[in-house]
């Protein structure tokens, strides 16, 4: 019982973070395929691409939200139910997990920037700030989305690590959580990774045919 429910929380997550928000608003707003153009790439950046604002902006929301709702509520009600900080790193994980690998989209996802941001706000909101200014402020400079992401999702566990003196208590399993999405993230971004050392990467606002 005690790994049963833990378990199951997991895999619920999973199942929730393999909804593709980009390709389900896409098909609802009567848009393109955000797999058949631009990077191909089922996220809000490449929803973007399409023209239409609102589709990235819910594409954007509905991705974070499908790992920070699951996150939050084991960290509101599952103390009572012997669901741990344990069982919020693993949510927070499935929900990743699911986005990169959807098993309703055959297992073909994204590249989980706004899902990883989703879990980390869910995990400390102070730790979401942290990690969305860093982004924001790679961004601004440097214009680059990728390297934006990249850069945030390294700083996070360190932001962790160095709030345990400051705000929030370092956990264990949240830090591997953070971690090990960090690393798959920035193995998703491989491509993007070769382009900024090429110096071919897409600018933010610049757009792809």
């Amino acid at each position: 019982m005690d790994i049963l429910l833990p378990l199951t929380a997991g895999i619920a997550a999973y199942l929730l973070g393999s909804l593709a928000f980009a390709v389900i608003v896409s098909r609802a707003m009567g848009l393109s395929d955000p797999r058949t153009f631009g990077s191909k790439n089922p996220g809000a950046t490449n929803v973007l691409r399409s023209g239409s604002k609102v589709a990235a902006g819910l594409t954007l929301l509905l991705d974070a939200c499908k790992a920070l709702v699951p996150v939050l509520l084991v960290r509101a009600y599952g103390a009572p139910h012997g669901l741990e900080e344990g069982t919020v790193a693993l949510v927070a994980v499935g929900a990743f997990l699911g986005h990169l690998y959807p098993v309703f989209f055959r297992f073909e996802g994204g590249k989980g920037v706004a899902t990883f941001f989703g879990a980390v706000f869910g995990i400390d909101w102070m730790l979401g700030v942290a990690t969305g200014l860093t982004w924001l402020i790679i961004a601004f400079f440097f214009r680059y989305s990728s390297l934006a992401s990249l850069v945030a999702a390294v700083f996070a566990p360190m932001y962790f690590l160095l709030g345990d003196r400051i705000a929030w208590s370092a956990d264990a399993p949240e830090v591997a959580a953070l971690c090990f999405m960090a690393l798959l993230l920035a193995m998703r971004h491989r491509a993007n990774i070769g382009r900024l050392i090429k110096g071919t990467e897409s600018r933010l606002g610049a757009k792809k045919p």
